[in-house]
C-alpha cells in the first residue's frame, strides 16, 4: 500500500489471535505494521510476527520491484515486530540491521544474529541518498531498547509501539483515507473515535506503568514537526495527530476524565447487588460510568476504564479475611501500572468477619488515591439500608 512517494505499508492484519501477549482479548484483531522507505537505498522499518512471514515477504518484493533491501531498522525487539528478522536475513543476506546498543544482545538472544549490525545513538542520522532517517532513543516506551525513527523529508515518525492500538485495520491504513476498525459497528465517520477505546485499552494494558518515560519521549519530540505517525499497531495517523498525541499525553500523566469505573467481583451475588445499585444511582444522575464484573470478564477492560475515569469504585466480599482474589489481582495491577490521581471508594459484603473494604482502602492509600469515604462493608445480604449507594453517589 502506497502511503507516499517514499513510504510503503507492508504490514499485516491478524484476525485469528484471541489474546495479545497471552493475556489481553482481541475482539477486533490486531495489526502488525511494517514500512518501507524507498529512495536510492531502501530501508525496512520493523517487521511482523513470524507466522505472517511468507505474506510479508511477498508484499516487500511487490513494493520494491525486486530491488534488494539495504537496511532493516529495528525500533523495538518485541517478537510481534522482530520475529520475521530471520526470514528477512535469509531473503536479503546483505541487509544491514540498524538499531541501538541495547537491542544488540536481544537480537543475538532471540535470533542468534550477531553480524552486520550498525548501532546508532540519539539524534544520529543516516542517508538513503535522497532521504534521511534520524533516530531518537525512547527507552522504556515500553522496553529499554525502544527507539523511534524520523523521515526528515516527510516529517514522518515511525514510533514503534507508541501511539499504537489494538484492532485490525479495514481498508486504507491511513486515517486521512478513512481507515476503519475491523468489526466496528458504530458510526464510521471518525477513525480516532473508532480506535480511541482500543488505544486506551492498549495503553493501560501494555504501556501504563511507563508514564514518566512516555512523558520524556513526548518532551523530546515536542520541537520536531510531525505530519504523519506510523505506529506498529493500528492506523497511520495523518489528520488526527493532535487527538492521538493529546490522548497519550493525558494517559501518561494519569489524568482521568470525569466519571466512575465500577469494578467488582461477587461470590453469592450480594456485592454484585451493591455494584448494580451504584450503577443505577450514577445512571440516574447522568454521571459517566463503566461497570466490570471481574469474576466473569477479562481484567483488560477494567484497566482501560480505570485509566479513563477519575474515580474508581471497587467492590469485594471478604474471602478468608482478605480481598476476594479477582479483585485483589485487579488492585495489584493498578499498583504495578503506577496509576495515580484517582478518587476511590470501596464496598463489599461479609458473613462473620469483615476485612475486604478496610484492606482495599489501605491499598488505595498506598497508591496515593483520595478516599471519598471509609466505604461500606455490610453483613450477609445486601439491602439499601445496609449499604446506602445513594449517599456514596453523592460523593462522586
Amino acid at each position: 500500500m502506497k502511503i507516499s512517494d517514499r513510504i510503503r505499508y507492508v504490514g499485516v492484519n491478524d484476525h485469528d489471535k484471541t489474546l495479545f501477549e497471552g493475556l489481553w482479548p482481541l475482539p477486533f484483531g490486531v495489526s502488525y505494521n511494517s514500512y518501507l522507505v524507498i529512495g536510492e537505498r531502501i530501508a525496512l522499518i520493523d517487521t511482523v510476527e513470524a507466522g505472517f512471514s511468507e505474506e510479508y515477504l511477498e508484499k516487500i518484493k511487490t513494493e520494491t520491484g525486486g530491488r534488494p533491501v539495504d537496511y532493516l531498522v529495528v525500533n523495538h525487539m518485541e517478537p510481534d515486530h522482530s520475529s520475521s528478522m530471520e526470514a528477512i536475513r535469509k531473503q536479503y543476506p546483505e541487509i544491514r540491521i540498524i538499531t541501538n546498543a541495547k537491542a544488540v544482545p536481544m537480537i543475538a538472544g532471540y535470533y542468534g544474529i550477531t553480524d552486520n549490525i550498525m548501532t546508532v545513538k540519539d539524534g544520529e542520522s543516516i542517508s538513503l541518498g535522497n532521504s534521511t532517517l534520524t533516530f531518537y532513543m525512547t527507552p522504556m516506551v515500553h522496553w529499554p531498547e525502544t527507539m523511534m525513527t524520523y523521515l526528515n523529508e516527510e516529517k514522518t515518525l515511525f514510533s514503534g509501539d507508541a501511539f499504537g492500538t489494538f484492532g485490525a485495520v479495514d481498508g486504507d491504513i491511513r486515517d486521512s483515507m478513512g481507515a476503519r476498525l475491523c468489526g466496528w459497528l458504530g458510526d464510521k465517520s471518525d477513525t480516532f473515535q473508532e480506535f480511541r477505546s482500543e488505544m486506551t485499552r492498549y495503553y493501560s494494558n501494555i504501556v501504563g506503568k511507563y508514564g514518566v518515560p512516555v512523558q520524556n519521549a513526548l518532551k523530546k519530540l515536542s520541537s520536531t514537526e510531525i505530519c504523519r505517525i506510523c505506529s506498529t499497531h493500528g492506523p497511520v495517523w495523518e489528520d488526527q495527530i493532535t487527538e492521538v498525541v493529546s490522548l497519550y499525553d493525558r494517559l501518561s500523566r494519569y489524568e482521568g476524565e470525569k466519571g466512575v469505573c465500577i469494578v467488582y467481583a461477587s461470590m453469592y451475588g450480594n456485592t454484585a447487588k451493591a455494584a448494580k445499585a451504584l450503577e443505577a444511582e450514577l445512571a440516574g444522575r447522568g454521571v459517566p460510568y463503566a461497570i466490570h464484573d471481574l469474576a466473569n470478564e477479562n481484567v483488560s477492560f477494567a484497566y482501560r476504564d480505570a485509566f479513563r475515569f477519575d474515580t474508581i469504585a471497587v467492590g469485594s466480599p471478604t474471602y478468608n479475611n482478605e480481598i476476594f482474589p479477582p479483585v485483589a489481582s485487579f488492585m495489584k495491577g493498578l499498583g504495578t501500572r503506577c496509576l495515580k490521581n484517582r478518587k476511590f471508594l470501596a464496598f463489599g459484603s461479609y458473613t462473620w468477619a469483615g476485612g475486604s473494604v478496610r484492606q482495599l482502602n489501605e491499598e488505595a492509600r498506598n497508591m496515593g488515591f483520595e478516599l471519598l469515604s471509609e466505604g461500606a462493608a455490610f453483613a450477609q445480604g445486601y439491602s439499601p439500608e445496609k449499604c446506602n449507594m445513594s449517599a456514596m453517589a453523592d460523593k462522586m
